[in-house]
C-alpha cells in the first residue's frame, strides 16, 4: 500500500477493523499533562524551579552530549569542524509561547493517536512478527512492498515491535521568512506530543553553523530519548533561525544516535528549507555528495531517512534524498497533523 506522499506503508490485514472494534477505555487520550479536550493543563506554566543538584546533572548531560557528538564526526570531512552541543532552556514566555501553539494542535494530533493506539495493540498480541527477511510464514501480502521482508517468524512472548524517531530541524537563517519557522515549531510540538501518547523515544535536535569562528557548528538538544523531561516540550519553543546549515554533520550525529538504539524501527526526518551551505566551502556538490554518502551509510545500519522541504529549494532536496524519501510541504498549516500521520504508519 502506498499513500499519496508515495511511501510504502506497512499495515495488517486486520488493522481498520480492529481501530473499529476498541472501546473508549482503551483509547483514552487523557494524561497529567492534557485536559479532556486535549489542550494543554496549564498547571505546568510555572514549573519547579530547577535545584542545584538538577542544574549539575543537566550539565553533566550536556557535557556528555558534546563529547558523543564530536566522537562520532571523528573520522569524517567534518573531524576538525568545532562544535558545541547545547541544552536550551526554558522560561515563562516560551512557555507561553508553547501554549498558544499547542491549543490547537493537540484535539488533531490526540485524534491521530487515538486511532494509532489499537494498531499497536494489535500489532504487540499479534502471534507473528511480520516485515522479515526470513521466517515460517510467507506473507503474499508484503510482495507489494518490493523490501523483501515477505516472511513471518513466531515472536517471543517479551519481543513487541518498536520505533523510535529522530526529528532534525534546520536552523539557517532563511528559517525566519514565510512562516516556517512557526510551521516548523508547530511540527515539533505535534512530533513531540504525539511519541509521549504512543510511547516512542524522541530525538529533536536542531542545528545551524557558522555562528562564530569558534563555534562553527551548533546543536541544539530540545528532546533526547537518553534523559526525557516533561519541560522538553517547552526547550521547542527555543527553535529560531540563526546562520547557515552543514547538514550532512548533523544527519551523521542523529543517525549515529538512532543506529545503536534498541528499537527495530528507526526513523530519521529532516526539516529543512533549503540546501546545504556552510564556510568555508560545504556547499554545491561537495555538501551534496557528502549527505548522501551520509544517506547510504546510514540506510544500511536500518535508518529509515525522510526530508520535509518547506521552502524554496524542494528540487534540490528531493535530488539530495531521493524522490521516494522526499515530502513536498506545500500547504504549511496542514504539516504538522500531515508529519504525525507519516510517523504514525511506521508503527
Amino acid at each position: 500500500m502506498v499513500d499519496e506522499e508515495g511511501i510504502a506503508l506497512k499495515k495488517s490485514a486486520d488493522s481498520e477493523e480492529s481501530s473499529s472494534r476498541v472501546s473508549d477505555e482503551s483509547t483514552d487520550m487523557r494524561s497529567t499533562d492534557t485536559e479532556e479536550n486535549g489542550s494543554p493543563q496549564y498547571h505546568q506554566a510555572n514549573p519547579e524551579p530547577m535545584s542545584e543538584d538538577a542544574k549539575q546533572k543537566e550539565r553533566d548531560f550536556r557535557k556528555k552530549l558534546n563529547q558523543a557528538a564530536r566522537k562520532m564526526v571523528s573520522d569524517s570531512i567534518h573531524e576538525k569542524v568545532k562544535l558545541m552541543v547545547h541544552r536550551p532552556d526554558y522560561d515563562q514566555e516560551v512557555q507561553k509561547e508553547y501554549f498558544s501553539l499547542s491549543k490547537e494542535l493537540m484535539p488533531i494530533v490526540q485524534e491521530i493517536a487515538r486511532k494509532t493506539l489499537p494498531l499497536l495493540e494489535h500489532e504487540t498480541s499479534s502471534e507473528f512478527e511480520r516485515n522479515r527477511y526470513y521466517g515460517s510464514k510467507f506473507q503474499a501480502d508484503s510482495v507489494a512492498y518490493r523490501d523483501y521482508r515477505y516472511f513471518a517468524k513466531k515472536r517471543p512472548p517479551s519481543e513487541s515491535p518498536s520505533l523510535v524517531v529522530g526529528l532534525r530541524v534546520d536552523e539557517s537563517a532563511s528559517m525566519s521568512a514565510f512562516g516556517r519557522l512557526e510551521a516548523a515549531k508547530r511540527a515539533v510540538i505535534a512530533v513531540y506530543e504525539f511519541c509521549q501518547i504512543c510511547h516512542i523515544p524522541v530525538l529533536i535536535y536542531g542545528d545551524t553553523a557558522d555562528v562564530s569562528k569558534m563555534e562553527q557548528m551548533s546543536i541544539f538538544a530540545y528532546a533526547d530519548f537518553d534523559k526525557p523531561d516533561s519541560n522538553d516540550r517547552f526547550r521547542l519553543m527555543r527553535i529560531q533561525g540563526r546562520s547557515n546549515n552543514r547538514d550532512g554533520m548533523a544527519l551523521r550525529i542523529m543517525g549515529e544516535r538512532l543506529a545503536v538504539s534498541m528499537q527495530q524501527t528507526k526513523l530519521l526526518i529532516s526539516i529543512s528549507d533549503g540546501q546545504p551551505k556552510a564556510m568555508d566551502d560545504y556547499t554545491g556538490s561537495y555538501a551534496i555528495t557528502d549527505m548522501q554518502q551520509i544517506i547510504e551509510e546510514y540506510e544500511r545500519k536500518g535508518i529509515t531517512f525522510l526530508a520535509a522541504a518547506i521552502g524554496q529549494d524542494k528540487d534540490v532536496i528531493s535530488e539530495i534524498y531521493g524522490h521516494e524519501r522526499f515530502l513536498d510541504i506545500t500547504n504549511l498549516n496542514e504539516f504538522p497533523a500531515k508529519l504525525v500521520r507519516i510517523i504514525a504508519r511506521y508503527l
